[in-house]
């Protein structure tokens, strides 16, 4: 009887460490494109039908989707972690981290998890589903410049520190040296801080994140858009405002600057090189983005980026997809969520 039980105890502390294995291997293992293509067909296309059809309401979502890549990878690795919510095991998750303020496209995401786990129950992981979404919306806001094959395979994880988001993501007010020193600790190098900053070309910001900007000097931002900031800012407790001047209200345009009318955009949210011509031009939002003038090596890039549209369209692309690929912190446990604002025992 004391040699079964203890075959038997022997037997389930192998289980255990073997399950405990797997799912840190497969946070481990190597990322492939066309991970699903076998383990479900059509995921891809599932997952495109939304993100178009939600894009088709509102491009806006697309913004929100890129910046969520973005926010995700940077803390703990491309790993869901920023879609969690509120639980015991996370308090405080990283969507309530201050520098996380007005992120979106959760119920997106979910929408499309649901859809993805009545085709392939338990099979793919909600962070992959984050990086074919990000990816797919940049690549509609581009008019399809911009665009990566997605080597997938990832394993969600189950810690969400909002404290840790604070601590990694980079901060509008940074100086261009906390910038590329925060960048660098994710292996990012300064070309790259400067490429990815061209994601200002969309979206919009809340002006608690750029209060500083409003009273900035001349030499820092044209005192007309500076004008303009503060009267969009003036119109509600911490109201929203556009990254890019050129998808402000045309009306707002011509009472504070109206040679620049003719450039509002049409079509807003449209992803582009736009981003570096109006940060020459200082009518750029963050602090942040202003500071990428005061560095020689980031100011050519600056001016690069600005000369050659196509070229960012590439390194954008390409720098997107290393972000994709930052990895979970080593030795951490994953899984396939349920539901991606819960890991699952809690769903």
């Amino acid at each position: 009887m004391r040699l079964s039980v203890a075959i038997l105890c022997a037997l389930v502390a192998v289980q255990a460490a073997a399950l405990l294995l797997a799912g840190t291997a497969a946070a481990a293992s190597e990322l492939k494109v066309g991970y699903y293509h076998k383990k479900c067909k059509g995921v891809e296309n599932v997952i495109k039908w939304h993100v178009i059809k939600a894009l088709k309401q509102n491009r806006r979502t697309g913004a929100a989707l890129v910046r969520l890549l973005f926010h995700d990878c940077f803390v703990r690795g491309c790993d869901g972690s920023v879609l969690l919510d509120k639980s015991y095991e996370n308090p405080h998750p990283e969507k309530e981290a201050p520098v996380n303020i007005g992120l979106a496209a959760f119920d997106l995401l979910e929408e499309i998890k649901a859809a993805v786990e009545k085709r392939c129950p338990g099979v793919v992981s909600c962070s992959d589903i984050l990086i074919y979404a990000a990816r797919d919306a940049g690549s509609i806001l581009s008019n399809g410049h911009v665009h990566f094959d997605v080597p997938a395979g990832r394993l969600d994880g189950v810690v969400s520190r909002a404290d840790e988001a604070q601590a990694e993501l980079p901060d509008s007010t940074m100086t261009v040296q906390q910038l590329k020193d925060n960048f660098a600790a994710k292996g990012f190098d300064t070309e790259q801080l400067v490429i990815l900053s061209g994601a200002h070309s969309i979206g919009q910001g809340h002006c608690s994140s750029f209060t500083g900007r409003l009273s900035e000097p001349p030499q820092q931002i044209t005192p007309a858009y500076r004008d303009l900031l503060n009267y969009k800012c003036s119109q509600a407790a911490n109201p929203d405002v556009v990254n890019n001047v050129r998808d402000e209200d045309a009306s707002v345009v011509a009472r504070f600057m109206p040679g620049f009318v003719s450039r509002v955009r049409k079509i807003s949210d449209f992803l582009d090189n736009t981003y570096y011509h109006n940060n020459l031009a200082k009518i750029v939002t963050f602090h942040s983005d202003w500071q990428l003038l005061t560095d020689a090596t980031s100011l050519s890039k600056v001016h690069e980026y600005a000369d050659n549209a196509t070229l960012w369209d590439s390194d954008f692309s390409d720098s997107l997809l290393k972000l994709s690929q930052l990895p979970m912190p080593e030795g951490s446990k994953g899984e396939i969520r349920k539901k991606c604002s819960a890991i699952n025992h809690l769903y």
